[in-house]
């Protein structure tokens, strides 16, 4: 998103008095720590992060001295929050012809909500250099979580929760396949980075933090949906970083891989080897995974087809499960929120308006990070996976995928704006002069090119 201004850029005033400047640079870097902390604590706690955001969010009080509020509106103005604050706006209307009661009709509100925060994160991180410590938190304590998931594995005692599947500490294995499958593939440049410019440990540490990710979801657990956003995020990154013949070798590695893989984990042969029996349950009408998500998406598309435009209106999918699930038996009596695919869940309470608010937002900031660098890159992974993702599941209204994905597009939108508009920042990470082109790719990532290669461009498990 590129913006034409004829107006004088918009300039700061150093503050004086107890506004020092070393006062706004203390601000900021609060700031800047807590959204560090939020997303360090997102794979180990759901209360700690909702605490973390709302701090943050109270951290920005304390910079509103420093705001502009020209550019602010501007940012407001753009499709990348306008779409996400529309979504907003029409689950708050389509409480209004919903049946249900009022109690479903705020809590379909509220996974919804989240997206009012991803205007202020583009806005606080195109002013601060400190976004990529948000992405480096994150993986670390990511790293953490498969170093545990392994003991926990031949430890089960060590767990720090009681999960139900054997190598997750906490939480569950589809948010922990999400998470670490976003960490392997962001990774997978950074190799490629380090080793050209000769710093071959760091080159092999990244490589051998991939591949640790990567043997944990083959040998100890992941979700069955990483099957499919996997290769998906592995084309994206051959197409963006490689060429043809890295992209061959890229894909012969993975066939390797592949065969090693299935000969060598009984768990990812049993579970493909599922599909077919729960196919079969469906036939039956017995219930299982794959059959309750066949027997969602039939019965959401019926939903639609009867209010196509508008929809039922916010937190009516229990309702209308409720009421179709009346004398029948097996798969047809399941009552579900959540169909598990986010254009459905979408479609059933909002209709047709939805969908187009839905994939008009995923386009938005899908067109967002066309550049290079690290946080273009980051943030490319993070609306292909969840767009991928959520053809298996609600990820957007999940709530560990949801914050992944306005944590991810909010600071990697807002370096990617600071790059692409040239604002030169302070030493403190104040917004002086837009209009500017010099700020460099963040430290140590560049997309490395030759000319030519590429081009820009809870119920059922899964």
């Amino acid at each position: 998103m590129t913006e034409t201004n004829d107006s004088p850029p918009a300039t700061f005033t150093a503050p004086t008095d107890i506004d020092s400047w070393h006062g706004v640079a203390a601000r900021f870097l609060l700031a800047d720590g807590l959204a560090v902390l939020a997303a360090m604590a997102l794979p180990w706690s759901t209360t700690a992060v909702a605490w973390l955001v709302g701090l943050w969010l109270g951290s920005l009080v304390l910079l509103l001295p420093t705001l502009q509020p020209r550019a602010l509106l501007r940012l407001f103005a753009s499709p990348i929050c306008l779409w996400p604050l529309a979504l907003v706006a029409l689950a708050l209307a389509g409480t209004l012809w919903a049946e249900g009661p009022w109690r479903e009709r705020l809590h379909g509100v509220s996974p919804v909500v989240r997206f009012l925060v991803i205007p202020f994160l583009l806005y606080h991180f195109e002013r601060s250099r400190r976004g990529t410590w948000v992405f480096w938190g994150f993986l670390i304590s990511c790293a953490l979580l498969m170093i545990l998931s392994w003991i926990v594995l031949f430890f089960p005692e060590l767990k720090l929760a009681a999960t139900k599947n054997a190598g997750v500490p906490v939480k569950n294995y589809i948010d922990q396949s999400q998470e670490f499958a976003l960490c392997m593939v962001a990774l997978a440049p950074l190799v490629i980075t380090r080793y050209r410019q000769g710093r071959r440990l760091a080159a092999a540490a990244c490589a051998a933090l991939a591949l640790g990710f990567f043997a944990n979801m083959a040998f100890v657990v992941s979700a069955r949906a990483a099957l499919v956003y996997v290769p998906v995020l592995l084309i994206v990154f051959a197409f963006l970083h490689l060429g043809r013949r890295g992209a061959a070798l890229l894909g012969a590695g993975l066939v390797v891989a592949g065969t090693l893989v299935w000969f060598g984990s009984p768990y990812w042969r049993g579970r493909i080897a599922d599909f077919g029996s729960e196919y079969r349950n469906y036939q039956d009408n017995i219930p299982a995974a794959t059959g309750r998500r066949l027997e969602y998406w039939q019965k959401s598309l019926r939903f639609f087809a009867e209010a196509p435009l508008f929809g039922h209106g916010t937190g009516s999918t229990r309702l209308l499960f409720e009421r179709d699930a009346v004398g029948q038996t097996g798969l047809a009596a399941d009552v579900t929120s959540n169909p598990h695919n986010q254009t459905l869940n979408v479609a059933v309470q909002w209709g047709g308006i939805g969908i187009l608010i839905l994939y008009a937002m995923w386009l938005a900031h899908l067109l967002l990070f066309r550049g290079t660098g690290l946080a273009n890159w980051i943030g490319l992974v993070v609306v292909v996976q969840n767009f991928v993702s959520s053809l298996f599941n609600s990820h957007l209204f999940d709530f560990v995928e949801g914050w992944i994905y306005v944590l991810g597009v909010g600071i990697a939108g807002g370096i990617s704006l600071r790059a692409r508009n040239g604002v030169q920042l302070t030493q403190l990470g104040v917004a002086i002069e837009p209009g500017c082109h010099d700020i460099p790719e963040p430290e140590g990532f560049q997309a490395q090119r030759q000319p030519g290669e590429g081009r820009q461009p809870g119920q059922p498990e899964f």
